[in-house]
């Protein structure tokens, strides 16, 4: 008796293991693949499950919102149902909970911003924000908890068209202006009919932006039922002033110079700007020389990098005194699976959330093969023969015109749905859109495959099964195709962009005037919006500045950024370096700059390096500007380099290297050339011994003097050298690598960039 008992309990102990080995997981599979043999899809659901487990039981079917089925599975389990026909995949369970909307998270200030020492001054920084205004009934701007207006603030909260001071500002949203008078110069007067003449946001764009930066807390936000969770800004407790300056024409420079100066006389801390264009010398640039002198004011600037990646030198705001910000993606993505007739399934993105495809599978028609345009592939208004994709899916290539326009072209010529192909011009870079008929986006790999499909099946089918918000995608980040690269078209000699942030598919509040695709045929109206961009990366950026600003109030604008760049990563944890969405390689210093930022390492940085606005107006004269050109930049009158100094760029306290080494001729093939750069590192933290380590590429020679500082206090300043030496190479060759200081507790690293032109 006491052996059967025994032998009892020895056989529940292994039951217990081996189910506390399994997990739950959800199984998506193709409805409409079902096997002929079965006559419900209930018993195929079962059968496949009993085809990698005895003993796993169905937990639930899914046959409204999604087609399939949730079990337990130890993971060999789940391994092995991916393998069978018809399952689209098998994915963990993920426990929910309240938490934000993905950004703060990934970033590791989810915690009530508890990583920041919290005082009054948190609350007295303003975050100025130059775009398209505001909507203030979201509750982002909410100002519960929040004290009285900062006695600093001198800012003002202006009544336009729809817009009442007494109901659009508080304590949060402290100021509201607009500025118009070089747009309306230029344009002509503005019509009130389509857009507010007054701080209100039509557009959308400003409020997702100033959100970002420092909205309030917000429970229970979403787009559609995507990404739910709770919203807030980078900075929760931050205030908010908006700066109109952008139109249905766009935003003219009149415009925002007025504005940038009008905030710095308001009392704005960070100033963060999600636009630019060109490649101005400095002093032609009006952003550049706003910028500048909001800097010697002791305001932080941040401003996108530009949208128009992957190309080379295709970087906006470039002066060295604006931190630029390019894009990377959150580990959170909304994935959609495109079916195939042929059984063939392919992964998508898509933020559709009205009525789910049927599960039988739709006729398939590439747009090119139904229309007698030359260019009706783009589904472009008009293009589209009714009679061709009536009650179809309707394969159409991106570009030219917007994504979601082609899903309303497809829409209005009847079609049932659409699959959105990128082409060589975007790669693999899929951008979730809140599409008003059943629609994904597949990269161009994927969508040369779905093609090949297409034309040569004679009766090809498709449908789309859409999988809601997934998070844990790995690896991230990964740098955004579109995101602007280097080299720095203006200063080769200062390495652009600075560094990276979130701007892929980023939830934040949005206006009620228009729907989320931002289209004039969207009847939706959300309180918030998904979108993506440099424009998303920038106020995130901004919104740290405010955080840093307020722990650090003694700090310049240039140790800020200091702080975000030297602490920023250029890795993954397992020691692989960031991707490039683009190539599916490694990406670069003039993908991300100094990396993606890291904001609690950034509170506590150890060393910064601190640039004054004396130290910018020596790297004017290095770049030869004329006396009225540094006076036009800096608003300092009879400002004359010296003659007898030696002025070099590469002498700039910069947190980065980037060095532009010449060509050879041929007959110099062989030379080696030295060039020597000077950086001086501010102690910041406790007294300690920092050790350089340096990882350069086999191409150049490194040589840092001295290889070891002391710092016996906090404030103190202590200079090195770095000279970099190499052999001429090929015009057009770059190299990459990377100078560490560390004392065993911080790290403060800078990226090194080398091209040979």
């Amino acid at each position: 008796m006491d052996s059967l008992c025994l032998l009892a309990l020895l056989l529940l102990c292994c039951l217990a293991a081996a189910e506390a080995e399994k997990q739950t997981y959800i199984v998506h599979m193709a409805k409409f693949q079902m096997p002929a043999a079965f006559v419900e899809h209930g018993d195929w659901y079962d059968a496949s499950l009993r085809a990698v487990s005895d003993t796993a039981e169905i937990l639930y079917s899914y046959d409204t919102v999604a087609h399939g089925f949730s079990a337990r599975l130890t993971a060999a389990e789940a391994s092995a149902l991916e393998g069978l026909p018809g399952v689209l995949g098998v994915h963990p369970e993920v426990r929910y909970e309240l938490h934000t909307t993905r950004t703060p998270e990934f970033l590791g200030i989810d915690h009530g911003e508890g990583f920041v020492p919290q005082s009054d001054f948190n609350s007295d920084i303003v975050v100025g924000v130059l775009d398209t205004g505001v909507w203030p009934e979201r509750r982002s701007y909410d100002d519960a908890g929040l004290g009285p207006v900062p006695a600093s603030w001198k800012g003002a909260c202006e009544e336009g068209k729809d817009f009442k001071a007494a109901d659009a500002c508080n304590r949060k949203l402290v100021g509201a202006r607009f500025f118009s008078r070089g747009y309306e110069a230029t344009i002509g007067a503005i019509d009130e009919t389509k857009e507010s003449r007054s701080p209100r946001d039509n557009d959308g764009h400003g409020t997702h932006t100033s959100s970002t930066a420092a909205g309030s807390t917000v429970p229970s936000a979403n787009l559609l039922g995507y990404a739910a969770g709770t919203a807030r800004g980078m900075s929760t407790r931050a205030r908010v002033a908006v700066y109109k300056v952008c139109w249905l024409g766009g935003c003219f420079s009149s415009d925002i110079l007025a504005a940038i100066d009008k905030s710095v006389e308001d009392g704005c801390g960070v100033l963060s700007m999600s636009l630019g264009g060109g490649t101005a010398d400095y002093f032609r640039d009006s952003i550049a020389t706003g910028a500048f002198n909001a800097m010697a004011k002791g305001v932080v600037v941040s401003c996108s990098a530009g949208n128009a990646g992957p190309s080379a030198s295709t970087l906006s705001n470039l002066a060295p005194w604006i931190t630029t910000v390019g894009a990377g993606t959150l580990d959170r993505d909304f994935p959609a699976y495109v079916v195939l007739g042929n059984g063939k399934n392919f992964s998508s993105v898509s933020l559709y959330s009205g009525k789910p495809l049927s599960s039988s599978p739709y006729s398939f028609i590439y747009a090119g093969n139904a229309t007698n345009a030359t260019n009706g592939n783009l589904c472009m208004q008009g293009t589209l023969i009714p009679e061709k994709v009536a009650g179809k899916i309707v394969l159409c290539d991106r570009g030219i015109n917007a994504r979601v326009q082609k899903g309303f072209v497809v829409r209005d010529a009847g079609g049932a749905g659409m699959i959105l192909a990128n082409t060589a011009a975007n790669g693999e870079e899929l951008v979730a859109d809140a599409h008003l008929l059943p629609a994904s986006a597949v990269g161009q790999k994927a969508g040369d495959a779905i093609k090949s499909y297409l034309f040569s099946d004679p009766s090809p089918s498709a449908t789309i099964v859409f999988g809601g918000t997934k998070v844990g995608i790995m690896p991230s980040p990964v740098v955004a195709a579109f995101s602007s690269r280097g080299p720095n078209a203006v200063t080769p000699d200062i390495l652009k962009p600075d560094i990276i942030a979130p701007g892929v598919n980023i939830l934040a509040a949005w206006t009620g005037q228009v729907g989320p695709t931002g289209q004039a045929a969207d009847p939706r109206r959300t309180e918030f919006n998904i979108i993506s961009g440099t424009s998303m990366s920038c106020p995130h950026i901004s919104g740290l500045a405010a955080l840093l600003k307020g722990a650090h109030p003694d700090w310049s604008p240039s140790a800020i950024k200091s702080a975000l760049m030297t602490t920023a990563y250029a890795a993954y944890s397992n020691g692989n370096g960031i991707l490039d969405v683009a190539t599916g390689h490694d990406a670069t210093p003039f993908d991300f700059g100094a990396g993606h930022v890291d904001p609690p390492k950034a509170l506590d940085p150890g060393l910064i390096y601190d640039i004054s606005p004396d130290d910018y107006i020596d790297f004017l004269c290095a770049l030869n500007y004329t006396t009225l050109q540094i006076a036009s930049v800096s608003r300092r009158p009879n400002v004359t380099c010296d003659a007898s100094k030696s002025y070099a760029v590469s002498n700039l306290n910069y947190p980065s290297f980037s060095v532009a080494f010449s060509t050879a001729s041929s007959s110099e093939a062989q030379a080696a050339t030295t060039v020597k750069h000077a950086r001086t590192l501010t102690n910041v933290g406790l007294p300690g011994t920092y050790k350089v380590t340096v990882t350069a590429p086999a191409e150049v020679k490194v040589a840092v003097d001295p290889q070891e500082l002391r710092f016996a206090a906090a404030g103190e300043k202590k200079s090195y050298t770095v000279s970099f030496s190499a052999a001429s190479q090929p015009s057009g060759s770059a190299a990459f690598g990377r100078l560490e200081w560390t004392d065993g507790k911080h790290v403060v690293a800078s990226p090194l960039a080398f091209t040979w032109t």
